[in-house]
């Protein structure tokens, strides 16, 4: 995206827009017409929005990134060896692998789905059954400015849905792979669970490291009545790489949201992550663990919107930064009037391990109801020198003391996933890059 990055979208969507799926259906060509014009209008945020006050796109607008034609990939053999890095063996019953940005089946294995479910790619939805999607993309105004050029340009992704009373007992584990440099990927994922229904969902992204690419993420998230979704992003793209994410949940009375973001990689990542208590008794827990060394830039943006009475939500965010590293969390709960009875906690906590690390921690509140209990805090330290100090006097060398503080001060947040296999990734992804983060 040189010069004008606005203009080399809008050129973008010239040239690819007639390749993109469901071109030729008239809805889907109004929303995306819609969704150009918003962000033409828009343009990529700066400094001067509140929202990105501490998050610069620069880089991402100067980089030499680009859409590109359908069904173009990188290379094989670089997919294999991700995937087969990737994989999370054991509990895992699903797996759909994205290869730059499209879906391949050579890579994916999709187990025995129950009868009231139906996973498939976006691209593959949109040929089969569109007026099964329509509802779910169909969107009058987008949070952001790349939530509007995902809209846009959006080519494929998962589509899970889950009929009334639907238990999907094997996690679905989404791996999407980025192996060719200067490509800009525009990723949308879809999960709906009508009443009743549960699922376990790992959205993992990774890509080679060094390349300059740039992934732009919406994941939509409809839990009804009495619903049940557990949602894991993992986050492990190359260290050339832009991640953008935006992840969109609407709850219905009584359903529950465990959503646990983990940012491991990118040059610079944001994930926005916002639900909408749309009726009585919602309960989201929030979870969130940001490691980054060197001059990496990862932001949590999170929303917690308590519209209807007797609500609970609990967000938990930790981060781990050395180098020059630098890392923002914005996290808001709302409780609007008639939320009565809503109880609502909220923490940051972020270490230090060098002097030129930074963090822009903001936990908010803005309540508009009487009866409630809600609470908020955010910390930033260093190791205590006191637990250092012990575990040398016990005969530890100090590299390795380090290390066990900081795993412990993680595993906080790892500890609370329940797919073992997941679990035992990111205790291995933390081991091995504690070593960089001094």
């Amino acid at each position: 995206m040189r010069l004008d990055a606005r203009s080399t979208c809008l050129a973008d969507f010239a040239r690819t827009a007639d390749l993109l799926p469901g071109a030729d259906l008239p809805w889907l060509a109004r929303l995306r017409k819609d969704a150009l014009d918003q962000f033409a209008q828009r343009g990529f945020p700066t400094r001067r929005d509140e929202d990105w006050k501490y998050t610069s796109v620069a880089a991402l607008e100067q980089a030499d990134v680009h859409v590109t034609a359908h069904g173009r990939a990188g290379s094989h053999a670089a997919a294999q060896v991700l995937a087969n890095r990737c994989e999370l063996a054991g509990d895992v019953g699903h797996v759909l692998v994205f290869h730059d940005g499209r879906y391949a089946p050579w890579l994916s294995a999709v187990g025995r789905l129950p009868s009231g479910a139906r996973l498939a790619s976006l691209a593959d939805a949109l040929e089969a059954a569109p007026e099964a999607l329509q509802p779910y993309l169909v969107q009058e105004t987008h949070a952001s400015a790349f939530g509007a050029l995902n809209a846009a340009f959006m080519a494929d992704g998962a589509f899970l849905h889950l009929q009334r009373g639907t238990v999907l007992e094997a996690p679905v584990h989404l791996l999407f792979i980025s192996t060719q440099p200067g490509c800009t990927h525009h990723v949308r994922n879809v999960i709906v669970a009508e009443a009743g229904a549960q699922a376990t969902v790992i959205e993992h992204y990774a890509g080679v490291d060094g390349a300059a690419y740039f992934n732009n993420v919406v994941t939509r998230i409809v839990a009804a009545e009495n619903a049940a979704i557990t949602h894991h992003k993992l986050q492990q793209e190359g260290g050339g790489a832009f991640h953008v994410a935006g992840i969109e949940v609407a709850q219905q009375r009584d359903s529950r949201l465990a959503s646990c973001s983990i940012a491991f990689g990118a040059a610079l990542a944001r994930t926005d992550i916002a639900t909408a208590f749309e009726g009585r008794g919602c309960e989201a827990s929030l979870d969130g663990l940001y490691l980054a060394g060197g001059t990496q830039h990862v932001d949590h943006h999170t929303r917690i919107d308590h519209r209807q009475p007797h609500g609970t939500s609990r967000e938990h965010y930790r981060g781990v930064l050395g180098g020059e590293a630098r890392a923002v969390f914005n996290g808001k709960v709302i409780v609007r009037p008639g939320a009565q009875k809503t109880d609502a906690c909220q923490t940051n906590h972020n270490l230090l391990l060098s002097r030129d690390a930074e963090v822009d921690t903001k936990p908010e509140l803005e309540i508009y109801a009487d009866d409630v209990k809600c609470n908020h805090g955010a910390t930033v330290g260093q190791l205590d020198e006191a637990q250092l100090f012990y575990l040398r006097s016990r005969g530890i060398d100090a590299v390795v003391a380090r290390s066990l503080l900081v795993q412990a001060f993680a595993q906080d947040v790892i500890e609370r996933i329940r797919v073992a296999s997941l679990r035992t990734r990111l205790e291995t992804i933390l081991s091995g890059r504690l070593g960089e983060l001094r």
